[in-house]
Formats: structure tokens, C-alpha cells, sequence
């Protein structure tokens, strides 16, 4: 199995031609299954253009979690849940309000919060927001983080794609087995869809495999 260094090489050359090339922030979305090593890759990119000069935002794509209990999501088709999974919408206007001003503020998904199918979705409180200036690269990072309706916002879309034996054996060893086969069978048809047929590989600039 590749190391990360070797899986981020060509993501690295890829951003160091971009970035140096343009004289605006390069925007890119690192997609990819669960537990495929986004997060991991993400910061490994983020530290090693760090090294070079190049200032390196990451934007972790769970903040932006639409909310919604296990029951309530096991209860949507798979075309919901991909639709619905992640609120877009607010990734849109964080990346629409960046390009134009330089700066952008959001609040993260309450993940501690007692009831997540409340309405709105409890979102954590303002003194807890979160910002960021415009750097040299931008990474949304997280699944369907390269979704359609975020493309004319979006420079690069790379897709972290490693076997599923890897994808399980990091899921297994964070969460544990109970938790892996609970997320498998609520959401592994809507990833299918959604890298099947909605951003299948060829759509993407790089594939990582």
C-alpha cells in the first residue's frame, strides 16, 4: 500500500504548478469515499506546501454536515442522501464569499448537540465561528465535496479512490467494527451513486488510487 507522501505527490506537483501559475487562490475539492484518508492527505498537502512558501487553507467538509439522526437518514433513498447529506448551499456561499471578498466566516455542524434533526440544524454558537483570508490554495476537503453544483467555484477536482479493503481497514481502526457496519449499511449506496454516476472518476482532474 502506498505511503502518504507517495499517494500526495502528484496532488503536490499538481498544486505547486497551479498555484505559482495564478496569481489567485487555486480552489480545490479532495473527494473521496469514507475512509479513504481525505482528512490525512489534506493536512499532509496543507504541511508540505506549508514548507514551500504557500499558504494553505483546509476546509473540512463535515462542518458542513445538513444534520439529521441515523433513523431519519435510514429512511431516505439513496438520491436523497446524496442530495442532502452535506448543505451545499452554505459550501457555495463560504466559497462564493472567498473568491469575491478574500474572507469568509462559517459555523460548523454542532456535532455535540442533543437533537440533530432539529430545524435548522444546530450549527455551533457564534462566539465558535470559524474563518478564514484568501491563502494560496483553498481545500475543501470530505465527501462530495466536488459535487456539481460547486464546480464554477472550483479549480482542481481530485479524487482520493483507494481499494476498499484500504477504505475499511481505516474505518475499522477509527470507529470500530459496530460503527463501520452501522455506516456501511446507510450510506455505501449513496456513495455508490454518487462516484458511480453523479462524479464518477473520469469527471475528476486527478485520481489518486
Amino acid at each position: 500500500m502506498a505511503t502518504v507522501d507517495e499517494a500526495a505527490e502528484p496532488l503536490l506537483h499538481l498544486l505547486r504548478s497551479s498555484a505559482t501559475a495564478s496569481d489567485r487562490a487555486v480552489y480545490v475539492a479532495l473527494d473521496g469515499r469514507s475512509g479513504a484518508g481525505k482528512s490525512t492527505l489534506a493536512e499532509y498537502v496543507r504541511t508540505a506546501l506549508g514548507d514551500d512558501g504557500l499558504r494553505v487553507a483546509v476546509i473540512e467538509g463535515d462542518q458542513f454536515y445538513a444534520g439529521g439522526s441515523g433513523e431519519t437518514w435510514d429512511g431516505r433513498s439513496a438520491e436523497d442522501k446524496v442530495a442532502m447529506a452535506m448543505d451545499w448551499r452554505r459550501q457555495h456561499a463560504l466559497l462564493s464569499n472567498l473568491r469575491e471578498s478574500g474572507h469568509a466566516s462559517w459555523r460548523s455542524f454542532a456535532w455535540d448537540a442533543p437533537d440533530w434533526d432539529a430545524h435548522p440544524p444546530p450549527l455551533e454558537a457564534d462566539s465558535q465561528s470559524l474563518s478564514i483570508s484568501s491563502t494560496d490554495v483553498v481545500l475543501l476537503e470530505g465527501a462530495y465535496s466536488a459535487r456539481p453544483e460547486l464546480h464554477e467555484l472550483l479549480d482542481v477536482l481530485v479524487l482520493l479512490d483507494p481499494p476498499s479493503s484500504v477504505r475499511r481497514q481505516q474505518l475499522l481502526g477509527r470507529e470500530g467494527d459496530l460503527y463501520r457496519d452501522e455506516w456501511e449499511a446507510r450510506w455505501s449506496e449513496a456513495e455508490d451513486l454518487y462516484f458511480g454516476e453523479v462524479m464518477a472518476p473520469h469527471r475528476f482532474d486527478l485520481v489518486i488510487d
